[in-house]
């Protein structure tokens, strides 16, 4: 059976079946070709938890297309913005006051926004929730979120713009 499964004869065997299914489903060749590498990264990793050798094909035909799913969520909930276009609604932060911020001093600001402008914050930038997901967390319209995570980052950078001493630490929890 591990002949069978000998990892060159796999990719010698599947790579151009897996490349024409990943690029059916992608409609891109370097996406087909990271999807079929992925495929076989993951056969490296977790390939020898299959038992039955004759099912190999099926394997790396399902782990391809469960892949390829994750990839368009992910890209779904965070989708690609061009900075030049998204360069409207970042904040503007002085070069000196990125040179004396560090996460506690992030962290510390955080605590010291609105309570309705916090979650939104924390959930999007610490958590990696996308805005309808904040939505449903706090059962809000997704137009709120928006709004909160918009005037929220703006009152963060008026605290963090500030001197450090307008933000009191927090005692530490013991």
């Amino acid at each position: 059976m591990a002949e069978s499964l000998d990892f060159e004869r796999l990719v010698a065997c599947y790579y151009g079946p897996l490349y024409q299914f990943a690029f059916s489903l992608a409609r891109d060749e370097s996406d087909a070709c990271d999807l079929t590498q992925q495929t076989f990264c993951i056969w490296a990793a977790k390939g020898h938890q299959l038992r039955d050798a004759s099912k190999v094909k099926t394997w790396l035909f399902t782990t391809l297309h469960r892949e390829f799913l994750g990839a368009r969520r992910k890209q779904t909930r965070f989708p690609h913005i061009d900075l030049e276009y998204a360069a409207a609604e970042l904040p503007v932060v002085s070069p000196p006051t990125i040179n004396r911020l560090d996460a506690g001093q992030a962290l510390d600001a955080l605590a010291h926004l609105d309570e309705i402008y916090q979650a939104p914050v924390a959930l999007f930038y610490l958590q990696d929730c996308s805005y309808n997901e904040i939505a449903e967390i706090l059962d809000v319209p997704l137009g709120t979120v928006k709004s909160r995570l918009t005037r929220g980052l703006g009152r963060l950078h008026q605290l963090l713009a500030d001197t450090p001493t307008n933000i009191q630490p927090q005692p530490p929890n013991l």
